[in-house]
């Protein structure tokens, strides 16, 4: 048996927060599109069930059509059962409440623990269970969980894993409550990266992470996770997907020995080579290293640059500007001047002087200053 484990896919985010408005919309677009391709790839490889463990929808308010495109995809492949955990962003209740009639191949799951068999023959059954977690049962959603030792258990639940019950946070999810409860694969949503882990006595528990990074917190590969279930012996593996129509990479790149653009870019060629970023990924450059006060330093030029070859591009500056005093004690110009009366001042702090200092040399040389 294959099932595919989803979460945290957030339909119709805004994606403003670096793009413009056509960029913005077309990424919004590619979240629904991407959603809607996993879709498919579970009719051509032979997968049974899809876990969305939580947050399909970012946000109470979602469009019609997405609603309806996502309705859409499960009412056309009936061969696949959906299981569907609504999360903690609040789209859920939405989504379901605008349904007319919940389709037969959509399973939901409510704030006490619900249990689906995925599959029986002959006394073996492969079993899910879930649970929308609240204020309400925080209190007893750990002794209220009761699994069949001979059974292959799934578990799908929607929060932050820690060591221990937060009894305050609904959203807290303790993994030594969940030890010994026979569980053996733990289908989560919250965290937006791939992550997995033993959870004793023979078991796993699984963040299979978004399907399409949305800003550069989210950077890197993003897809989902394939359970294949062996239903004579309950032998097992999972694969993660990567699956994401684009990337993200947050790039640092040392430009410590730099002197001019020319310089820079060659470093953050070089950078990008090693990344093996594609045309279609979205970067984040964050320069870094100590430079000299007279550094050849544009980021709009070098983002520019950048825009011409991807999708999106930005530049972050974090060097530091490291000046050596020594190099215009004696100096007669007006630069040596200006150096030591911001030197001289001690209201002011090494990296306030250096700062001061580039804008002043900047300012002198009759360039914009860049802030």
């Amino acid at each position: 048996m294959k099932i595919i484990h989803c979460a945290d896919i957030h339909l119709d985010s805004q994606m403003t927060a670096n793009l413009d408005k056509v960029k913005a919309k077309e990424r919004k677009h590619e979240i629904l599109d991407t959603f809607l391709r996993m879709v498919d790839y579970a009719e051509n490889n032979n997968i049974d069930a899809v876990i969305i463990a939580g947050d399909l929808f970012d946000t109470k308010s979602f469009s019609a059509g997405t609603r309806n495109s996502v309705v859409d995809a499960i009412v056309s492949h009936q061969d696949i059962a959906f299981y569907y955990l609504k999360g903690n962003h609040g789209g859920g209740d939405h989504f379901i409440d605008a349904i007319k009639e919940i389709p037969d191949n959509l399973h939901l799951f409510e704030e006490s623990w619900k249990k689906y068999n995925l599959f029986e023959k002959e006394g073996k059954r492969i079993t899910l269970s879930g649970i929308e977690l609240s204020n309400d049962n925080i209190s007893t959603v750990y002794s209220s969980l009761l699994l069949d030792p001979r059974d292959f258990n799934i578990v799908t639940m929607h929060g932050q894993i820690s060591t221990y019950q937060v009894k305050t946070s609904p959203d807290n999810i303790s993994l030594s409550d969940l030890r010994n409860k026979n569980i053996d694969y733990l289908a989560l949503g919250h965290i937006h990266e791939y992550q997995e882990g033993s959870l004793p006595p023979r078991g796993k528990y699984c963040y299979c992470g978004c399907l399409e990074g949305r800003g550069f917190d989210e950077c890197g590969k993003h897809g989902f996770v394939v359970l294949d279930i062996d239903e004579g012996d309950f032998t097992y593996n999972t694969e993660f997907i990567d699956f994401a129509k684009r990337h993200l990479y947050e790039i640092p790149v040392d430009i410590s020995d730099c002197k001019t653009n020319a310089d820079i870019r060659g470093k953050i060629d070089a950078a990008i080579g090693l990344q093996k970023s594609e045309t279609k990924d979205l970067l984040k450059i964050v320069l870094t290293g100590d430079i000299e006060v007279d550094c050849e330093k544009n980021t709009e030029y070098l983002a520019k640059i950048l825009l011409e070859r991807f999708y999106f591009a930005k530049v972050k500056d974090k060097t530091k500007i490291a000046v050596d005093y020594n190099d215009y004690e004696l100096d007669a110009s007006l630069k040596g001047e200006f150096v030591r009366i911001v030197k001289g001042d001690e209201s002011l702090t090494e990296e306030e002087k250096a700062e001061i200092i580039r804008c002043g040399f900047q300012a002198l040389n009759g360039e914009d200053i860049e802030l």
